[in-house]
C-alpha cells in the first residue's frame, strides 16, 4: 500500500506580507515535541511576533505560540519556547550572512505538513515603511472596486 502524500496547510502568517515585503522562500523543518504536533494538528497556533535567529551556526524559529495540548497530561510542552529549525549548514550559513548583510529579517509565512511530517516556510522579508502599507490597502481597494463593477454589468 502506498504512503499517502499530503501538503495540508496548517496556519498562515497572514501579516508577513502586510508588514514585509517577501524576496525569497526556502522550507525548513521544525524540532517539536509530541504534544505540540498534536496540537498543531488541532490548528492551535500564533505567528504573532514570530521571527528566526541565527545562535552558534543554527536557526531558532522564535515566537512562535503554539497552544497547550489538553490531552497531555504530564508531558506538557511550553507554549512560547524556541524551536530548533532543521536546515543544512550550507543553508544556515548563506541565509546568516543575508540577513547581516543585506538587512533583511527572515519570518515564518506559513505551516504546513509535508510527505507526513510538518514544515515551516520561510522568507526573507524587507520591512516595509508605513506609506508602503497604505499604498498596498489602497491599491487591494482599488482593485476589489474594479471586480465589483466588473461582475455587476457581466
Amino acid at each position: 500500500m502506498a504512503k499517502k502524500i499530503s501538503s495540508a496547510t496548517i496556519a498562515q502568517n497572514k501579516k508577513a506580507r502586510h508588514y514585509f515585503e517577501l524576496l525569497d522562500f526556502v522550507e525548513a523543518g521544525v524540532m517539536l515535541t509530541g504534544s505540540e504536533v498534536k496540537s498543531l494538528r488541532q490548528g492551535s497556533v500564533s505567528f504573532n511576533d514570530a521571527y528566526v535567529v541565527f545562535r552558534q551556526s543554527e536557526a531558532f524559529l522564535i515566537g512562535l505560540h503554539i497552544a497547550p495540548y489538553a490531552n497531555a497530561g504530564y508531558a506538557q510542552h511550553e507554549p512560547d519556547r524556541d524551536r530548533k529549525l532543521l536546515l543544512h549548514a550550507g543553508e544556515i550559513a548563506n541565509l546568516a550572512s543575508k540577513v547581516e548583510q543585506k538587512g533583511l529579517s527572515l519570518v515564518p509565512v506559513n505551516l504546513h505538513f509535508s510527505h507526513g511530517k510538518i514544515k515551516v516556510e520561510l522568507a526573507l522579508g524587507r520591512g516595509k515603511k508605513m506609506h508602503d502599507q497604505r499604498q498596498d490597502l489602497k491599491a487591494a481597494a482599488e482593485r476589489r472596486d474594479v471586480e465589483r463593477e466588473m461582475f455587476g454589468r457581466g
